[in-house]
């Protein structure tokens, strides 16, 4: 699937890259970035490979991410209704306050407006609510949103990191309002982070959202970087802020390097394919500090795992999940359905019921 390949998101009319150019890393001022020239260079790859969806947040490097951006499109001239620009709002960059992050009317309206200020743009393709603001009724943000909407400021509403039953019930009373409704949902999914597959998965699925997994590399622990008694130092800057993997996390990690290694590429390219080939799974997020990481990482695009090797990631990556999926997941087809085949899935029948 090459990168001008577009697939529609979530329960919209919005077209967008297999792969979505994170720019989490864009800018120095955290110290561990890249230059805002570097970044450039980036964004020339990915547009020159066909790619037309770039994300980014108020947080990223204190707005640098988005001015990188603006800068970008203004210097090279793209026509802007050709790239989807999605960026995100709730993080607090005046400390001190208590309206200057969070999910209220009035914090998220002048939180749009600097950040249409910073991407040098009228309006914003996603605008994605990054956390859940437990104080400001849902009601609240989703008329804020809707207004943004009918004002033309933003085109799309978009969630982040917020639980299910939450998110569930915010599209709920979108409907019912007939105010704009959430689209996609962001949320961190790989072969090191799984437990999304309990709620948030089969809630997106079924309300019409496209689901974007982030750090489908579990910030670099899948790269191929790691290995288990390597004792020399990995990407300091960022293990200082992310950790390093623990002991059961080398498991799956060599069984990632092992279907690489069979197939000839690289580990991050192997768990970027087992991460598209998930059902629900719309566009990927994918970031890097240089640019030699991101053609990795586009490349990666090209790679088809087989049904064994998915099947061998998948089995030992299997995570414990909450009550009660393993329930509904094993328990109740066989309650149901025991002895038949449903929608190509056969049920056996428990040997209690078959005696």
């Amino acid at each position: 699937m090459p990168l001008n390949h577009y697939v529609t998101l979530g329960r919209s009319g919005l077209r967008v890259s297999p792969y979505c150019l994170g720019t989490m890393t864009f800018g120095e001022d955290f110290g561990w970035g890249a230059s805002p020239e570097v970044s450039f260079a980036m964004l020339d790859e990915y547009r020159s490979r066909g790619g037309n969806f770039v994300d980014t947040a108020n947080i990223y490097t204190a707005g640098h991410s988005e001015q990188i951006i603006g800068d970008y499109i203004r210097q090279k001239k793209v026509r802007r209704d050709e790239i989807v620009v999605s960026t995100k709002f709730y993080c607090n960059l005046f400390p001190g306050d208590p309206n200057g992050g969070g999910a209220g009317r009035k914090a998220l309206i002048q939180q749009c407006e600097a950040s249409l200020n910073r991407l040098k743009s009228d309006y914003i393709d996603i605008y994605w609510l990054h956390n859940w603001d437990r104080t400001a009724p849902i009601e609240e943000t989703l008329r804020g949103l809707d207004d943004l909407v009918t004002a033309g400021k933003i085109r799309y509403v978009g969630f982040s990191d917020i639980p299910a039953w939450k998110t569930a019930e915010a599209q709920t009373v979108a409907h019912f309002r007939g105010w704009a409704p959430i689209i996609a949902l962001q949320l961190e999914y790989s072969l090191l982070e799984r437990t999304s597959e309990g709620e948030l998965f089969p809630m997106a699925q079924a309300m019409g959202m496209g689901i974007m997994p982030w750090s489908p590399l579990k910030s670099g622990f899948l790269s191929g970087k790691f290995r288990r008694g390597s004792e020399g130092d990995v990407d300091t800057k960022r293990t200082n802020m992310v950790g390093v993997p623990s002991a059961p996390d080398y498991d799956i990690i060599e069984a990632v390097a092992d279907v690489a290694s069979e197939l000839g590429l690289s580990s991050a390219s192997v768990a970027l394919a087992w991460v598209r080939s998930q059902a629900g799974v719309s566009s990927t997020l994918i970031g890097a500090r240089r640019l030699d990481q991101l053609k990795i990482n586009l490349d990666s695009l090209e790679v088809t795992l087989s049904a064994e090797q998915i099947n061998k990631l998948s089995l030992i990556s299997k995570p414990k999940l909450n009550f009660p999926a393993e329930n509904n997941e094993t328990l109740a087809p066989m309650l149901a359905f025991s002895g038949t085949t449903v929608d190509g899935r056969t049920v056996p029948s428990p040997a209690r019921l078959s005696a």
